[in-house]
């Protein structure tokens, strides 16, 4: 099934804080860069949308689906990040929240419906985030970025 709507605006990466569930090791501390809005300028050149593109191909959510999710802000909710104790992009996808459907009476979605749906962020997550790992790799020879082994590698201090 071929997804259609319009690819929707890469998320905004800005004044994030620390993303849910990361814990700082003591080879990290001091660390606190996740190369957000790096990330956010490899979105904004066209990982999102190819990530995006890719991943309508083969999704299971409809257009109503897909517009519940657009509705809730949940596409603008994924957040992506270097993660520095583990030296690789990471990413963290949205849910819907339990009290949505406390909130909106006109759309009622069952735990099933609700399950497939935050499934479904979870393998845009992954497309996005391989997608953004081949731009890094494309740029690995002429990037500033600096991410990697000699930004967090054997760290003394």
């Amino acid at each position: 099934m071929t997804f259609d709507i319009a690819v929707p605006e890469p998320p905004d990466l800005s004044n994030r804080g620390t993303p849910r569930g990361f814990e700082w090791e003591e080879e990290t501390l001091g660390s606190e860069d996740f190369y957000r809005e790096d990330i956010e300028d490899l979105l904004q050149e066209g990982a999102w949308k190819e990530g995006f593109n890719e991943w309508a191909e083969y999704t299971s959510l409809d257009e109503t689906h897909g517009q519940t999710v657009d509705d809730l802000g949940l596409f603008q909710s994924f957040d992506f990040y270097w993660d520095p104790s583990e030296d690789r992009l990471r990413f963290d996808a949205p849910t819907i929240s339990d009290d949505w459907r406390e909130r909106d009476a006109t759309e009622s979605l069952d735990s099933s419906t609700v399950s497939m749906i935050d499934g479904e962020l979870d393998d845009l997550g992954r497309a996005v985030q391989e997608i953004l790992e081949d731009y890094l790799e494309r740029n690995d020879e002429e990037s500033d970025y600096g991410w990697g082994e000699d930004t967090y590698g054997n760290r003394e201090e």
